[in-house]
């Protein structure tokens, strides 16, 4: 690339989705301007089976340093996740097994490698485990560790300060998390690391390890969380069940996006799509000029979907989306049916006379003949019921499941 390009691309690393640089921007910039390779990482715990939206605008700014030439390192935190990480948690979370870590992580490289190039051979992108250097630590590594902080600096952390103020548990082992995120930064000999806005305390924990063990400054660059402007509600949260996943079919992500409020249409231009930003400050101004907001976020799910898809499937997906929603299609008295958590689909649409047997069933599904209405296929023959959901079964019967 050329020089001006490397510079409208190291403009843009320094200002999308960017909340604070520490120490300062200007540092950061200085780095970027250096011509030197650096080492680059972001973290995520595997505590649900899915990356989601909120993870991808870390893993977008990653490629686009990247594609400046630096060298990128995925840490996943298996050992970490076994902990639990405290970050804006009003009680304790909780710990997680090896094998419920071992479950989460199976897909995720392949989730985020699409976003993030894992087959680059002349640079390649890293993938690794805390694990391999956090279980060899010893006591003597954790006293170690912990004689860099003072517990008045763990105490700062707003969730735990209203904790002991509301008089709710503050477990010690919650003081480990800093420490460990910590050490990931000086395992992996890092120049940078990337988090939200949710991680500074642990990125900065690591900043001061880093210097006390290596004297070597580590630049926090943190990313502003998808939130809903109005009410400061996350908009993607694993730990509460909601977002939208990387794996996700195109039509579910395609409705997901649209079930979003209007009020995050242009946060979520900027952190979630690759679209320009002077592109995207032309859609701000037709949004402020009176534009429907139905039509920008259509604009959106389809930038979404294409990003992860492709054209072809954005375009099934808005189609879908199309027809299935804003020409009506589905009846206004579609039947409703109440049910309780784990209750087997089979067993409903039996009970219903929906299907007529329990191979009629099975035949429907391995047909393709059933369906959430945001598109994504019903697989599993022994599918459960896990929350509500509405159906479409074969050509023309609908159904919606509520739990009770």
């Amino acid at each position: 690339m050329n020089l001006k390009e490397k510079e409208e691309r190291i403009q843009e690393v320094l200002t999308r989705s960017i909340s604070k640089i520490y120490p300062t921007s200007e540092k950061f910039a200085e780095l970027l301007h250096s011509n030197r390779p650096l080492r680059i990482y972001m973290g995520i715990d595997p505590t649900a089976t899915y990356v989601h939206l909120g993870h991808a605008t870390n893993y977008l700014l990653l490629r686009r340093l990247h594609q400046l030439g630096h060298k990128i390192i995925v840490l996943v935190g298996d050992f970490t996740a076994m902990i639990g990480d405290p970050s804006d948690k009003k009680a304790a979370r909780q710990r997680l097994t090896k094998n419920e870590v071992k479950k989460n992580l199976k897909d995720f490289k392949k989730q985020i490698g699409k976003i993030l190039d894992f087959k680059d051979k002349k640079n390649p992108v890293e993938f690794v485990l805390n694990s391999k250097w956090l279980s060899k630590l010893n006591f003597n590594d954790l006293v170690e560790l912990a004689s860099n902080f003072t517990v008045q600096q763990m105490l700062e952390r707003d969730n735990f300060e209203k904790r002991l103020k509301e008089q709710k548990p503050l477990y010690v082992h919650e003081f480990f998390y800093p420490l460990m995120q910590g050490y990931d930064s000086i395992a992996l000999d890092a120049d940078i690391e990337i988090g939200g806005t949710d991680q500074t305390f642990n990125m900065l924990a690591g900043r001061t390890l880093l210097q006390a063990y290596k004297q070597k400054e580590k630049i926090v660059v943190t990313t502003t969380l998808l939130e809903n402007p109005v009410t400061g509600e996350k908009l993607m949260s694993k730990s509460l069940g909601t977002g939208i996943g990387l794996d996700e079919s195109p039509a579910s992500m395609f409705g997901k996006t649209m079930a979003l409020p209007d009020e995050a249409i242009i946060q979520c231009f900027v952190d979630c799509t690759d679209l320009p930003l002077a592109e995207i400050e032309n859609i701000k101004k037709e949004l402020h000029a009176g534009a429907n907001p139905r039509d920008l976020k259509m604009r959106l799910a389809w930038e979404i979907v294409k990003l992860y898809h492709g054209d072809k499937e954005a375009d099934k997906a808005k189609n879908f989306f199309v027809t299935a929603f804003q020409k009506k299609e589905i009846p206004a008295d579609i039947k409703i049916i109440k049910t309780t958590k784990g209750a087997l689909l089979m067993d409903i649409l039996l009970k219903n006379n929906l299907v007529k047997s329990k191979s009629d069933f099975r035949r429907l599904v391995a047909g393709g003949g059933l369906s959430e209405i945001n598109g994504e296929k019903i697989t599993e023959p022994t599918a459960k019921i896990e929350k509500d959901i509405t159906l479409k079964i074969g050509k023309k019967n609908f159904l919606k499941i509520e739990l009770k």
